[in-house]
């Protein structure tokens, strides 16, 4: 079934969604390493929070082709889309809660709590959005497509010149 939200034939929401995850992943990376290490970089702070603020910006992007898309659907996978969506907008906003502790100089576990809390909601809300594409088959255009004629090999291709070839 071929979804709304598409350009040249590619769904646009599963173009758009790495973009959210690596920042997450990459500012939940950065709130370990300074955690964890002795004498964390002073810098790693800020990376952390321009990354997740990124991984805001990039998700709400995402979520408008996933919202279209969506709104397209039909059935089991409307609902399991609906899940989707509803738990990927309180992952945003337990990243906005997220910014909002570290803009106030919130130095307690808080913050790397809620990014812990955040990657895994964004990898369950990832098995779903995978569970409408192989179980549901949403985004996946089955229309026949007419195949190209075949291109000899090289074998086929040193065979047609004479060529001896091996012979197992």
């Amino acid at each position: 079934m071929q979804t709304p939200a598409s350009v040249a034939r590619h769904p646009l929401h599963p173009m758009l969604v790495p973009i959210p995850i690596g920042l997450w992943i990459g500012s939940l990376a950065c709130d370990l390493w300074a955690y964890l290490a002795p004498n964390p970089p002073a810098w790693l702070p800020n990376v952390a929070f321009v990354t997740m603020a990124g991984g805001v910006i990039g998700a709400l992007v995402a979520a408008v082709p996933g919202l279209i898309d969506a709104l397209s659907l039909r059935h089991a996978p409307k609902r399991v889309a609906m899940v989707h969506m509803t738990l990927n907008l309180l992952v945003v906003a337990l990243y906005l809660v997220n910014l909002r502790l570290r803009w106030m100089g919130n130095e307690s576990l808080a913050p790397l709590s809620l990014s812990l809390i955040g990657v895994l909601g964004i990898g369950i809300s990832g098995w779903l959005g995978g569970k409408m594409v192989y179980e549901h088959r949403v985004g996946v255009d089955e229309t026949p497509q007419p195949l190209e004629p075949a291109q000899p090999s090289e074998l086929e291709q040193g065979r047609d010149r004479g060529v001896a070839r091996p012979v197992a």
